[in-house]
C-alpha cells in the first residue's frame, strides 16, 4: 500500500498532458503526485518534450525527451552508441570538467569507460569481495546492538545512513576521524536543491572539493605505501598500462561515496516506510526470512527508485517510439517512472515482496553504465533487514517521513521511530 495525499491525487489528474511542468517546485514538494504525473505522460505522451529549471551561474538549457515507459527507458540505456554519456549525465550542460569531476565513469564513453571499469573490476579480487561481504554482516549486527539502547531515533541517521557510510569507509581506508566529513559532504551533494543541506553552488563545490581533498590524500599514501585495502588495489591496478592517477581515483571515490551511500540508504528507509504503511508484508517476510529476503530486496529497489533520472545525448538522428529525435537533442530516463509501467509491472504502486517476475530498472537497465555497485547494495539490504527482522521485531515508525527536495534523488532525510 502507498499513501498518497487524496489532495494532490486529483491536483495531479486535472493537470492536462500539455501543463505538466517537472520545472514546477510543486511536483519536488510532493504538493503534486508526480506518479500520477508520469501515469499521464505514459498514456498521452511517452516521449514528452520538457523544459529544464533554471540554475544558478549557468546558461539556459535547450530542454530535453522525457521517457516514462520501461520499454523504451530499456532501450536508450542500452544503445550506447546512439546515446552517448560523455555530453553529461545530468539534465543541465556542466562544464566537462565538473561533469567528469562529479561524476567520474557516468561522463564517459568507451574506450575511456571500459578502461576505467576494468581497472574498478580488477581491484575487487575474490579476497577482497570475501572480506566486504563478512564486514556487511557484521556492520549490520553492530548498528542493531546499538540501536537496542536507543529507545526513540531517527532511522535514517542511526540504521539506514550508517551502514553504507561505514562500509564504504571501512573498504576504502578511510580513517575514521574523517567519516563524519565524508557523511556531511554526501549529505550537500546529493541534496544540493534542499536548503537543509546547502544554500548555494557554492556549498556543493565547497563539498566535492573536500571530498576530493581526502581522497587525494590516501590515493598518495596507499600509492607510495599499500595496505591490503580497496584504495590500495585501485591505485595499483593497470590496464593496457594506465593506472588510476589521484584525481581519477578523487573523482571515482566522489560517485562511491555519494551512490553508494545516499543510494541504498534512501533504498533502505523508503522499505522501511512501506513496511510501516503494510504491515502485512512485513509480517509475511518476518515469517520465512531466506525464503523471501531475495524478492523483497528486489522489490525494495524496484518501489523507492533512489536515482530518478540519468540523462543520455543523442550522437544521430534517430527516433524514440515514432517520436523524432535530432543529433545533439538530450533525453533524460525516468527510472522511477519506467518501474512503474502497468504494462510490465502488475499493480504497480503496491510493494510486494513476492513480486514475480521483478525486472525492474533500479540499478539502471543494462549496458555499459549498469551500476557498478548493484551487487554490494543488495548485500547491505539484505544483511540490515535480516538484523531488523529477527532482532528489531518492535522496531515501528513513530511519525511521517521528512522527504528530500531534490529532483534527481528520491530521498528521505528523517524518520522517526522507536523500539518497543
Amino acid at each position: 500500500m502507498v499513501l498518497q495525499h487524496p489532495d494532490a491525487v486529483r491536483a495531479a489528474r486535472a493537470i492536462p498532458v500539455d501543463q505538466i511542468d517537472f520545472t514546477d517546485d510543486r511536483v519536488w514538494r510532493r504538493e503534486l503526485d508526480r506518479w500520477e504525473l508520469f501515469r499521464t505522460l505514459r498514456e498521452e505522451r511517452p516521449v514528452g518534450f520538457q523544459r529544464e529549471t533554471k540554475l544558478d551561474r549557468f546558461p539556459d538549457g535547450p530542454g530535453y525527451w522525457g521517457l516514462v515507459r520501461y520499454d523504451d527507458v530499456r532501450a536508450v540505456s542500452r544503445d550506447h552508441e546512439t546515446f552517448c554519456n560523455a555530453q553529461g549525465y545530468l539534465i543541465p550542460d556542466l562544464p566537462g570538467e565538473i561533469g567528469e569531476f562529479f561524476g567520474s565513469m557516468l561522463q564517459m564513453d568507451s574506450p575511456r569507460h571500459t578502461r576505467m571499469r576494468l581497472i574498478v573490476n580488477r581491484s575487487f579480487t575474490p579476497r577482497h569481495v570475501a572480506r566486504i561481504e563478512n564486514y556487511v554482516d557484521e556492520k549490520a549486527s553492530s548498528i542493531v546492538d546499538r540501536v537496542l539502547t536507543l529507545g526513540e531515533f531517527d532511522f535514517v541517521d542511526e540504521i539506514a545512513a550508517a551502514l553504507p557510510l561505514e562500509i564504504i569507509c571501512e573498504m576504502m581506508g578511510i580513517p575514521l576521524s574523517a567519516w563524519p566529513a565524508v557523511q556531511r559532504c554526501t549529505n550537500v551533494v546529493m541534496g544540493a536543491t534542499d536548503s537543509e543541506y546547502a544554500s548555494s553552488f557554492d556549498d556543493l563545490l565547497n563539498a566535492a572539493l573536500e571530498l576530493s581533498a581526502i581522497a587525494e590524500e590516501i590515493a598518495n599514501e596507499r600509492l607510495a605505501n599499500p595496505l591490503d585495502d580497496l584504495t590500495s588495489a585501485l591505485m595499483h591496478a593497470e590496464v593496457d598500462g594506465h593506472r588510476l592517477t589521484a584525481a581519477e581515483y578523487a573523482s571515482f571515490f566522489i560517485l562511491l561515496v555519494v551512490a553508494g551511500n545516499e543510494t541504498t540508504r534512501n533504498a533502505a528507509t523508503h522499505a522501511f516506510w512501506q513496511l510501516a504503511l503494510d504491515p502485512s508484508q512485513r509480517a509475511l517476510w518476518s515469517s520465512d526470512i531466506d525464503r523471501y529476503t531475495a524478492g523483497a530486496v528486489e522489490e525494495i529497489v524496484r518501489g523507492s527508485s533512489p536515482v530518478q533520472h540519468f540523462r543520455r545525448t543523442a550522437t544521430r538522428d534517430t527516433e524514440i517510439s515514432g517520436q523524432p529525435i535530432k543529433k545533439g537533442d538530450k533525453v533524460v530516463l525516468w527510472f522511477g517512472a519506467a518501474n512503474r509501467d502497468p504494462a510490465v509491472f502488475a499493480d504497480p504502486d503496491r510493494f510486494d515482496i513476492e513480486r514475480t517476475p521483478n525486472d525492474h530498472l533500479g540499478f539502471g537497465a543494462g549496458g555499459p553504465h549498469f551500476c557498478l555497485g548493484a551487487n554490494l547494495a543488495r548485500r547491505e539490504l539484505r544483511a540490515i533487514y535480516t538484523q531488523i527482522l529477527t532482532r528489531l521485531g518492535g522496531l515501528e515508525v513513530t511519525g511521517e517521513p521528512d522527504y528530500l527536495h531534490s529532483a534527481f534523488v528520491d530521498g528521505i532525510k528523517h524518520l522517526p521511530c522507536r523500539v518497543r
